[in-house]
């Protein structure tokens, strides 16, 4: 499978499916697209993208926590553990990353959506979003 990602300039990038993570309830606001590749830019390793093999115009810019200042210590449910997959694995497998956006409502500043970090199962390559409803309990600030 091959893929263009017109916000990075890229044409027929190689997918090889065992790459592609599986979103079994998708990600708020598009629930119907299911297949996901992380990619990151050339010369920029801090920011990656979370591409949509279903609808190649929608893509998420992702960070991981540390790079935002955030720890996350998230209970995930006996339905978020099957959900991802995570029967005997273990938490080395898993990976959380928040989509970052630009508010251009206040001067450009760039944002976080912290309340609904997306949580990816690295060997068995599933993925979702958790929405948390209290971030006090779930995200520790660590502060710089």
């Amino acid at each position: 499978m091959e893929i263009d990602i017109e916000r990075l300039g890229l044409k027929n990038v190689p997918v090889d499916p065992q790459t592609i993570f599986e979103f079994p309830q998708g990600i708020a606001g598009f629930e119907d697209f299911r297949r996901f590749k992380v990619f990151h830019e050339e010369g920029k390793p801090t920011v990656f993208w979370l591409q949509s093999l279903d609808d190649v115009s929608v893509s998420f810019p992702i960070v991981t926590p540390e790079m935002i200042d955030l720890e996350y210590r998230i209970e995930l449910s006996p339905e978020d553990s099957a959900l991802l997959g995570l029967d005997g694995q273990s938490v080395e497998d898993v990976a959380v990353v928040v989509i970052i956006y630009r508010n251009e409502a206040d001067g450009g500043r760039i944002g976080a959506n912290t309340r609904s970090p997306i949580v990816l199962n690295l060997a068995a390559r599933k993925g979702m979003q958790k929405i948390l409803r209290d971030l006090r309990s779930a995200v520790l600030v660590t502060g710089r």
